[in-house]
């Protein structure tokens, strides 16, 4: 479900983060001033909650999703694309292609053009909002301008707070990457190898059905007790 995913993003994040000071040379070495621990705390949040909506992003292969309705016809008419694109729900954007392709995407973006990287931003921060359950119920329209105001105002903060984006990448490619491996948890798999056939689940034999008691009752409460402990901890030592 969209919370589990979004959370389980946000998790993964504020756990690699500070490791990520020993990689920019793999990548680019213009990231080593802003990853790891020299990340900002505004910096450190703004990871999280973007990579929680990056965890997001493989599903909006699914119109009739929640999370498709995030910023109202807006991204209606982009997963109706996505899904055409794709080749329907759990095809293309739930493999490792997709997971590396957007994070390559995002980095070259927040290197060279600023409006399509607050673009990716303003969408994954939506899509973060809306999976943790930010909204009216029952009511779209509501919902969709409720999270353009918060999505407005936490971007606008960012920005006065002087978040840097260079870390966009990585943010953007373990989001999804989360997002197919906890769906290989699940009992449909994904298909990891895309374009190659086939779907892998997990482990094989105990793959667990979405929205039942595990996810609602442990692995929901869990993943938010981390996200807490993990940002406390992040946040004391980045302040120390």
């Amino acid at each position: 479900m969209g919370h589990s995913h979004a959370l389980s993003g946000a998790v993964v994040w504020l756990g690699v983060a500070p490791g990520l000071v020993a990689l920019p040379g793999v990548v680019a070495p213009e990231l080593a001033s802003v990853v790891g621990s020299a990340l900002t705390p505004a910096e450190l949040v703004a990871g999280a909650l973007i990579c929680a909506g990056a965890a997001m992003l493989p599903d909006l292969d699914h119109p009739s999703a929640t999370i498709a309705q995030t910023f109202g016809p807006v991204t209606w008419a982009l997963s109706k694309a996505v899904n055409f694109i794709s080749g329907g729900h759990r095809h293309a954007t739930h493999s490792l292609l997709f997971a590396v392709g957007m994070g390559v995407g995002a980095h070259f973006l927040a290197q060279n053009y600023p409006i399509g990287r607050d673009i990716m931003v303003v969408l994954a921060i939506g899509l973060a909002l809306r999976a943790i359950g930010i909204g009216v119920p029952g009511k779209k329209l509501t919902s969709a301008l409720v999270n353009i105001g918060l999505t407005a105002g936490l971007f606008a903060t960012f920005l006065t707070l002087g978040v840097q984006y260079a870390w966009l990448g990585f943010a953007i490619g373990i989001g999804c990457l989360v997002h197919v491996l906890g769906d290989c948890l699940t009992e449909r798999g994904c298909p990891v190898l895309w374009p190659i056939p086939g779907k892998w689940l997990l482990p094989y034999d105990i793959g667990f059905k979405t929205g039942k008691k595990f996810e609602l009752n442990i692995l929901a409460p869990v993943l938010s007790v981390a996200v807490v402990v993990l940002l406390f901890l992040r946040l004391g030592v980045t302040s120390g």
